[in-house]
């Protein structure tokens, strides 16, 4: 049986904020890497993470924190990446330690941008990571709700299936059950497209379009979901799975979710700066569009809610204007 070793977290955010409480009352000794020392001394100061989730408590005993990636690196075996996509490479810049012999999860549901690759296999070609050791976690689980205990269901990913049960042994408590699946590649992805829709989502409720029409639109982008995930990656799965269409919907109809709100804010008439200014967190759908755009421009998938939320946001169409005309293709 796999050991998954010495786990350390990987990011400072809300997210990480929650896989951390997931694995540290599983394991009871984390490793966690944050990038700047001040939110690590307020953290260990407040026995809580001071900008994210603060109603989680730590035990101070159980976490090695360091600002120095290189050093979590060397003394951890499994290391859950938590950080926002548009950020991975800048993080992983510092690194002088090798990846190739760690245990490498992904809990970061964007693409890495300019490659234009899901993080898997940006760990596979740049850092030699081999597919057997690459996880990925997926699934509708808002870091808000792991904080209020709530029962979520996540989904491990890796071609190894007994380092996938292993990692969801580490996962699984009271409020969290988990399943694996060998599809890392269908996870990674779908775990993009979905906040692409959701800022559709929001861009609807902004536009104020009803809920029969998100029902219509929801039920189009699993539509177009598939039709993407069967050309990327043709293996037989389910698309009605939690991991899929689960987190589809969690994600365009939560008021927990960033890019929902992000895209009601465009259809009230912001501006993107504004309403990144405003949100003052990550939108990783908004990095995600204009990767799943270029990606597309390649497989040739029929994509028109894609299409229109790449032009909302990138080409300054109307959301009124585009949002229309996406009306008139749908069914």
């Amino acid at each position: 049986m796999f050991d998954c070793g010495k786990i350390a977290v990987i990011g400072g955010g809300s997210w990480a904020t929650a896989i951390a409480k997931i694995v540290v009352s599983h394991t009871h000794q984390i490793g966690w890497y944050m990038r700047r020392e001040d939110q690590i001394a307020a953290f260990k100061r407040q026995g809580h993470n001071p900008s994210y989730l603060r109603s989680v408590r730590f035990d101070m005993n159980e976490i090695e924190f360091n600002s120095d990636i290189n050093k979590i690196v060397q003394a951890y075996d499994t290391l859950i990446f938590v950080t926002p996509s548009p950020y991975m490479k800048s993080h992983l810049k510092k690194l002088k330690t090798r990846l190739s012999d760690k245990f490498i999860v992904t809990a970061i549901k964007g693409i890495v941008p300019d490659e234009n690759l899901i993080c898997s296999e940006y760990f596979h070609q740049i850092y030699d990571v081999p597919y057997k050791s690459l996880a990925c976690i997926g699934g509708p689980s808002h870091a808000e709700e792991i904080a209020l205990e709530r029962l979520s269901y996540l989904t491990v990913g890796c071609a190894d299936t007994e380092r996938a049960r292993a990692l969801a042994e580490v996962l699984d408590n009271d409020f969290v059950k988990t399943k694996i699946s060998t599809d890392v590649v269908g996870i990674e992805y779908s775990s993009v497209l979905k906040n692409v829709y959701a800022i559709a989502a929001g861009i609807c409720t902004g536009l104020k379009y009803g809920d029969n029409f998100q029902a219509v639109l929801m039920s189009n982008a699993v539509q177009e979901m598939s039709r993407f995930l069967k050309t990327v990656h043709p293996i037989d799965r389910s698309i009605e799975d939690s991991v899929y269409l689960g987190d589809l919907l969690v994600t365009g109809y939560s008021n927990f979710s960033r890019n929902r709100t992000f895209g009601t804010m465009i259809g009230k008439g912001y501006n993107v700066k504004s309403a990144q200014i405003e949100m003052e967190m990550i939108a990783e759908g908004f990095f995600g569009t204009k990767c799943m755009k270029e990606i597309n421009r390649h497989m040739h998938v029929n994509m028109p809610i894609l299409d229109a939320v790449y032009n909302i946001l990138y080409e300054r169409i109307n959301p009124q204007i585009e949002i229309k005309l996406l009306t008139d293709s749908f069914r």
